[in-house]
């Protein structure tokens, strides 16, 4: 007999908390230091921003179509506006493509991107974990610039 920790729309809950927090975490930024500071060896949030803006739904995409394609983070977002725009418009359409990934196909092996080949499940777990790591990215980078961050714990 299996037993269930958490369902996949606990999952999906749980997710689109830590979206509402990188949200949160965007909002944060004054607009120049959010395409602008850096810390050296490290890329702005700006651009963590996009790279995750550039896997979550067009990840999904892939899975769901059960097609892979290329890998693109490379978005021309230039504004803050621009990137909350985005994010805001990535969040339901993340909500209606997981929706329609059944759930016996977690365990499936796919090609994310063409590169990354593990079970499906395993590619959503990157998904939220790198938005956590570049959103802890971000909370340093809050701090160096003296603007305190949103408590990690208020995702809701």
């Amino acid at each position: 007999m299996k037993t269930e920790i958490i369902s996949k729309n606990e999952l999906l809950q749980h997710w689109l908390g830590h979206r509402n927090l990188t949200r949160q975490t965007i909002e944060k930024f004054p607009e120049e230091g959010l395409f602008d500071y850096k810390v050296e060896g490290m890329r702005t949030f700006a651009d963590m921003i996009k790279e995750l803006l550039g896997i979550a739904v067009p990840g999904l995409q892939e899975i769901v179509n059960n097609k892979s394609g290329e890998l693109n983070e490379n978005l021309s977002y230039s504004t803050k506006a621009q990137l909350l725009q985005a994010w805001d418009e990535a969040t339901p359409q993340i909500s209606e493509l997981f929706n329609q990934i059944p759930e016996e196909r977690f365990a499936e092996e796919f090609n994310l991107f063409g590169q990354y080949k593990s079970p499906i499940i395993h590619s959503i777990f990157y998904f939220i974990d790198n938005e956590i790591h570049h959103r802890g990215q971000g909370f340093v980078y809050l701090r160096l610039l003296g603007i305190e961050p949103p408590f990690f714990w208020e995702r809701g």
